[in-house]
C-alpha cells in the first residue's frame, strides 16, 4: 500500500504549503503561488490512490477527469461526488485559479482525505 502512503504524504505536503507559506489572514491566503502548489499537490495525491485502486499505475498516458468519473460511477456514487468536488476545489479553483479562500482549501483537503481513506479501506478488503 505504498501508493496510499504516498497519497497521504501529498496531502500532508499540501497542508504544509498552506500553513507555512501561503500566509493566512482573516480566512484568506495571501500568496497565490502556494495555494496553487497545494491544490495541485493534493489533487495528485488523490490520483495516486485512485490509480492504485483502478489498476492504472503502469500506464504512460494520464487519464482524463472524465475517465476517473466514469470509473468511479461504477464503484460508488458517493465517492464519485467526493471526487468531483475535490477536482473542482483542488485542481480547478486552487490549482489553476489560485482561489485564496481558506474555507475552500479546507473542504478540498477534507474531501481528498476521505477519498484516500475510502480507497485504503477498499484495498485492505481486497488483500485479505
Amino acid at each position: 500500500m505504498e501508493a496510499i502512503s504516498e497519497a497521504k504524504r501529498h496531502i500532508d505536503n499540501a497542508k504544509d504549503f498552506l500553513s507555512n507559506n501561503a500566509k493566512k489572514q482573516e480566512g484568506m491566503y495571501q500568496d497565490k503561488k502556494y495555494v496553487k502548489i497545494a491544490g495541485h499537490t493534493a489533487y495528485t495525491g488523490i490520483l495516486l490512490a485512485l490509480n492504485e485502486l483502478l489498476g492504472e499505475k503502469n500506464r504512460k498516458t494520464p487519464k482524463s477527469v472524465e475517465w476517473y468519473q466514469m470509473e468511479l460511477s461504477k464503484l460508488d456514487k458517493t465517492l464519485l461526488a467526493r471526487f468531483s468536488t475535490a477536482y473542482q476545489l483542488l485542481h480547478i479553483d486552487m490549482g489553476y485559479q489560485g482561489v485564496r479562500s481558506a474555507r475552500i482549501a479546507s473542504v478540498g483537503l477534507e474531501e481528498a482525505e476521505k477519498i484516500i481513506s475510502w480507497v485504503e479501506t477498499r484495498l485492505e478488503k481486497t488483500q485479505h
